[in-house]
């Protein structure tokens, strides 16, 4: 699951930076066509009010496109701070997850199994995802509760998100 909402959160990220880079391309066609159309009146017909008129929305248009580029840098750059952050984020969270299993002196086995638990998983996905018996994923359950000081799984999830708000 971790893995769609990353790239689904890419994605998103994506559009946008074309979405704008797209409207910068538009502009600078757009103003590349005042600037080629005042040129070509002002050597027809002079200097007039419709020519200055038009070179004014070609600076507005070429602005545009440096604000747009500008923009898109600067989303890039911010996306490119987040991923880093969620990236050091998660380090932490699994270093601090194997932190407390290790004071907990789970095993190996538990380990696992506590993991699948923090993530949602159930008794019966635990038991197909590791390949072993409900009841002896029950029974690995019970231990890491135990060893813990929870009752259940939502206090072992809880555990977590109270080191990670306290």
């Amino acid at each position: 699951m971790n893995g769609n909402v990353t790239s689904n959160r890419m994605k998103g990220r994506d559009r946008q930076v074309t979405l704008v880079a797209a409207i910068a391309v538009v502009q600078a066609i757009a103003a590349t066509f005042f600037v080629a159309d005042a040129i070509g009146d002002v050597a027809a017909d002079g200097l007039s009010t419709h020519i200055v008129i038009e070179g004014l929305i070609a600076f507005a248009l070429f602005a545009g496109v440096a604000l747009g580029v500008w923009q898109v840098r600067i989303m890039l750059r911010l996306a490119q701070r987040r991923d880093e952050a969620l990236a050091i984020a998660s380090g932490a969270l699994a270093e601090h997850i194997g932190h407390r299993f290790s004071e907990w002196g789970l095993t190996d086995a538990e380990s696992d199994v506590a993991l699948f638990a923090l993530k949602g998983c159930d008794v019966a996905e635990i038991a197909r995802l590791r390949g072993a018996a409900a009841g002896t994923v029950r029974a690995q359950l019970s231990r890491i509760y135990a060893k813990a000081g929870v009752t259940g799984q939502a206090g072992l999830v809880s555990l977590f998100f109270e080191d990670l708000l306290g």
